[in-house]
């Protein structure tokens, strides 16, 4: 490796930029990693957790691709819960409570161990572009960095904003300090940017909280590591920490509506777009203000920290306004507050600019990852960092790239969200979001995606290995279900009666019982002596895809209807004005987007279905006419 040149560098030491450079150097690629702080590495600048609706799914998706956050997390647990049990399998998601401080140093350990990586604390402040393609980086120290890739992955800090009521100041998240220089450079080379807002709760010393006032929340038992690394049973004897619950009061909504202009929301101070879901508690206040009160989450932040992580009560208030707010919560009367809290706005690209692999459509070479792309949230950022780094390995390796459809994962929807139809605001990810919901669960990710992984070199043969073992575990096991026929006995009715079943008159399938909505597999344990062992998570696997079957075959032949247009390419040079029967509007967004093929352009907003038809027409017109 030489000094100051590297095939791929990547900007930020978040967690998108953390999967990124881990990626690219396990493929081989010479990486270097910059950080505006090493000590603010695999920061968790807001809430202590990784997963949760739609965010679980994500996180195994990226262990299943090879990454390294479903790893560290299990690592890392102080708490693991499975949301949305009451609901149907597909919007099941785990999400752990983690220990930040030593989820931080385990992320940092990882990158300065990790072979063909150096990780450099180093402010990017500027980029060369020559022919169309970016070249080199440089520090703020006057470094230049000779580079084949670039991967851009700033977070929250580019030009980043610090509000508290009527105080601003140029600052990052968590006290650092912000990045600047490297909006100017990037708008120099035409990337259109824009302004967003995240938010954060303040944090609060445990021993100023009376905990028996809240409701506590405890741990489920026997919960499934995210990764197929972790041992299977890994997490069953950790202790786990609990979290409580705790409800705004009335003296809680009067403070903030009477003094909602010292926000530094509602004062005007800041343009920037915060999330929707994920909103401030004066706008929970304004925007709903029929509801009496409002649900809060205090979680711990690690094990060897007293602070309380306060979920639900992000704000922009004066510090002496939150201290009041913090105090009007039942059991938080004496609370001591250690950290503000604080909104942030920041700069971020729109990602219409950027093709399905990240990399952006004006600059060869230059990748987006993480909030730089306008999403909030560590997994989707982490899910980006990753596709980024494994297409930033590609490219060099003048290998075809990785795009994932949208039938393949909640990281191929997330990203054809954002690069086709983009973002007003900072985009969370939700099991809302996919039409294949059913396809996409958590318990079957390494089948979707493992083989991915394996194919561009982040699964070993031996972890690749396993999963085969585990999906022929899965087959072979509904095949059973399949084949042993249950006769009519008394024990049998008896037992199925007990379980609120209704007996059998003739013989039935242990697959039609599983079918049953109120049988679980672990209920016909008694009924099926015979059975395997199986580790937990391919009894889920089989229990759904049994379940599900009749569903799960539909949304597998709709993926398949909609493959048909995503297997018909548009000409990347195309002027879509030039084809007849395109309304303006639509020729307009085509020719913005410029999207790879039909699927991707029927999913643009502005382009209607008539559009689509107008588009396979023109295609069809340009196939060469047989001859007699």
């Amino acid at each position: 490796m030489k000094e100051r040149n590297a095939q791929v560098a990547v900007v930020g030491a978040g967690h998108a930029g953390i999967e990124a450079a881990l990626a690219a150097a396990r493929m081989g690629l010479d990486t270097v990693l910059f950080t505006l702080n090493l000590d603010a590495v695999a920061n968790m600048p807001c809430n202590p957790s990784i997963g949760g609706t739609a965010k679980g799914h994500l996180v195994y998706e990226i262990d299943a691709l090879g990454g390294e956050m479903g790893r560290a997390a299990d690592l890392v647990t102080l708490q693991s819960r499975t949301l949305n049990l009451g609901k149907g399998a597909a919007v099941r998601s785990k999400r752990v409570q983690a220990d930040r401080i030593a989820y931080r140093a385990h992320m940092k350990h990882t990158l300065e161990k990790q072979e063909n990586l150096r990780l450099i604390q180093a402010e990017i402040v500027n980029l060369a572009v020559e022919n169309g393609r970016v070249t080199a980086l440089f520090t703020r120290l006057g470094e230049r960095w000779e580079v084949g890739c670039a991967i851009i992955a700033a977070g929250t800090y580019l030009e980043g904003k610090i509000h508290v009521g009527d105080v601003s100041y140029d600052g990052g998240p968590d006290g650092m300090q912000p990045a600047k220089g490297l909006t100017e450079a990037l708008a120099r080379e035409g990337i259109l940017l824009r302004r967003f807002k995240t938010g954060t709760p303040p944090r609060i010393n445990r021993r100023s909280i009376d905990f028996d006032r809240l409701e506590r929340q405890d741990g489920e038992e026997d919960p499934v590591p995210y990764s197929s690394d972790t041992p299977a049973n890994y997490l069953d004897g950790i202790e786990q920490t609990p979290c409580y619950t705790v409800y705004t009061t009335p003296d809680t909504h009067a403070l903030i509506r009477n003094n909602i202009g010292r926000s530094a929301m509602y004062s005007g101070k800041i343009r920037g777009t915060g999330p929707r879901y994920c909103p401030s508690i004066e706008d929970k206040i304004v925007r709903f203000a029929d509801k009496s009160r409002h649900q809060l989450f205090a979680e711990p932040c690690g094990k060897d920290t007293e602070e309380i992580y306060l979920q639900g009560f992000s704000t922009s208030m004066p510090a002496d306004l939150q201290i009041d707010m913090v105090r009007s919560l039942p059991g938080f009367e004496h609370a001591e507050i250690m950290r503000y809290a604080y909104a942030i706005e920041y700069d971020c690209a729109d990602p219409t600019q950027l093709l399905p692999t990240l990399e952006f459509k004006t600059v060869k070479g230059l990748y987006g990852a993480g909030q730089f792309n306008g999403t909030s949230g560590y997994e989707e950022a982490a899910a980006q960092g990753l596709v980024a780094g494994i297409n930033a390995a590609l490219s060099l390796s003048g290998k075809e790239p990785v795009i994932l459809s949208r039938d393949s994962s909640y990281i191929g929807t997330l990203i054809d969200d954002l690069v086709t139809k983009g973002t007003n605001e900072p985009y969370r990810m939700m099991t809302s979001r996919s039409e294949y919901r059913l396809l996409l669960r958590q318990d079957n990710a390494d089948v979707r995606l493992s083989p991915v992984g394996h194919r561009v070199g982040l699964l070993s043969e031996e972890r690749y290995r396993r999963f085969l073992d585990k999906r022929e575990t899965v087959e072979n096991e509904k095949a059973r279900l399949e084949s042993v026929i249950l006769p009519p006995s008394d024990r049998v009715n008896e037992t199925l009666v007990s379980l609120g079943s209704a007996p059998i008159a003739g013989g039935a399938r242990l697959s039609d019982l599983l079918r049953r909505p109120e049988l679980t597999y672990a209920d016909l344990a008694p009924l099926d002596p015979d059975r395997p062992a199986l580790d937990p998570a391919v009894q889920t696997t089989v229990q759904t895809e049994i379940k599900y079957d009749g569903y799960i075959k539909r949304e597998i032949a709709e993926a398949e209807r909609f493959a048909k247009l995503e297997s018909k390419p548009l000409p990347p040079d195309l002027d879509y004005c030039t084809v007849r029967g395109l309304r303006l509007e639509a020729a307009e967004k085509l020719n913005r987007i410029k999207p790879l093929n039909v699927g991707q352009a029927s999913r643009i907003s502005g382009v209607n279905p008539a559009d689509v038809s107008v588009l396979l027409i023109w295609l069809s017109s340009r196939r060469p006419h047989k001859t007699e």
